[in-house]
């Protein structure tokens, strides 16, 4: 039972659901930001929390036919070309982690290279297709950043590990507000925290903490008490924005507008179904193509697919509704590619 119910949580946290609704007091003090609850939780910028409750997530459980895993190839990057990309490149390593490699800086976002997404070793949603690259294979990483507490972005086997490799020195590790402690429990000191708009410099990069539409989560009793965020991170005369879990929200547009020129951004296609539980927190490949567009960025690549069984979408499904999406925006499939596992996408205009 005690299983079981670890694994009700995990799924809850995987697919970003099962949250509480909030609505923003009206006796909210002057200093204390919209977003910022009297009770230490947070809400979106809309002044609410995800409002899917967790009788939603056992009907969804109980009611839904899982998705059969499908075969996708696995394509182990070339060494050499990762220790030494003449280029800007961006290496898709499953999900939502990436390895950036800009201006002589290697940044990975959402790192996971476990079997599950779970706190559990033998429960939770596993890994379908495995990573291209082990951690030890990776470059020196000067940075990481976490969009947030969910099992599938915030891996703690992946973190430490990493940590461990490069003790004598570590990546920065930047989380939104309220993960700090959560990094420095597992041993990790080398942690900057931000609250949404907030920045840190660190080695010729200036990253920011973007609000983005989603919910956290990481046991029982955690609920919505520590942020979630996207990640702008400028390197030189590069602009790249991870979006982390987002559902669709207005948060896009503002960014696009206070923050243009954005290169590349990686953006979530997968998650999606059933509509009615997951529209709050997981955007469509529709509500993708409308996110491109509303952030202004030069070019897009599909995440959060493809990796992991979260939800009721074929595995193979999101990159087809993107194309199609994409055409009837009249934008060409080469702006917002999808990429295979391991694939590397060189930024040739940029260089």
């Amino acid at each position: 039972m005690k299983s079981a119910l670890l694994l009700l949580g995990s799924l809850a946290a995987a697919v970003g659901c099962a949250a509480i609704l909030h609505d923003e007091p009206a006796d909210l003090a002057e200093n204390r930001p919209a977003h910022h609850m009297p009770d230490g939780t947070f809400v979106n910028t809309d002044g609410k929390a995800i409002s899917k409750s967790f009788t939603d997530l056992l009907r969804w459980r109980w009611s839904r036919t899982e998705p059969a895993p499908q075969h996708f190839d696995v394509i182990h990057p070339d060494p050499d070309v990762i220790a030494k990309p003449a280029i800007t490149q961006i290496t898709w390593l499953g999900h939502s982690a990436f390895l950036l490699q800009v201006k002589g800086k290697n940044i990975l976002t959402d790192p996971h290279f476990s079997k599950r997404a779970s706190p559990l070793s033998f429960l939770g949603p596993e890994r379908i297709v495995e990573p291209p690259m082990t951690i030890e294979e990776l470059p020196h990483i000067d940075a990481v950043v976490i969009s947030h507490n969910h099992y599938d972005h915030l891996d703690e086997a992946s973190l430490t590990e990493l940590y461990s490799r490069q003790q004598d020195n570590p990546p920065l590790f930047l989380v939104p507000l309220g993960l700090k402690e959560e990094l420095s429990g597992y041993g990790i000191d080398q942690v900057v925290e931000l609250d949404w708009w907030e920045f840190h410099e660190y080695e010729g990069m200036t990253l920011t903490a973007l609000p983005v539409k989603h919910w956290s989560q990481r046991t029982f009793f955690d609920r919505n008490k520590s942020l979630w965020a996207g990640w702008l991170i400028d390197i030189e005369d590069f602009r790249f924005f991870h979006t982390g879990d987002s559902g669709y929200s207005d948060d896009f547009r503002k960014i696009g507008e206070d923050y243009p020129d954005i290169d590349l951004a990686t953006i979530p296609i997968g998650a999606y179904d059933p509509r009615w539980f997951m529209k709050d927190a997981h955007m469509s490949p529709e509500e993708a193509v409308q996110t491109f567009i509303d952030l202004k960025a030069e070019k897009a690549i599909g995440m959060h697919w493809g990796t992991f069984i979260l939800t009721d979408e074929e595995m193979d499904e999101p990159p087809v509704r993107l194309a199609e999406a994409l055409r009837e925006k009249g934008i060409e499939a080469s702006n917002f590619p999808v990429m295979g596992h391991g694939e590397i996408y060189q930024v040739t205009h940029l260089d």
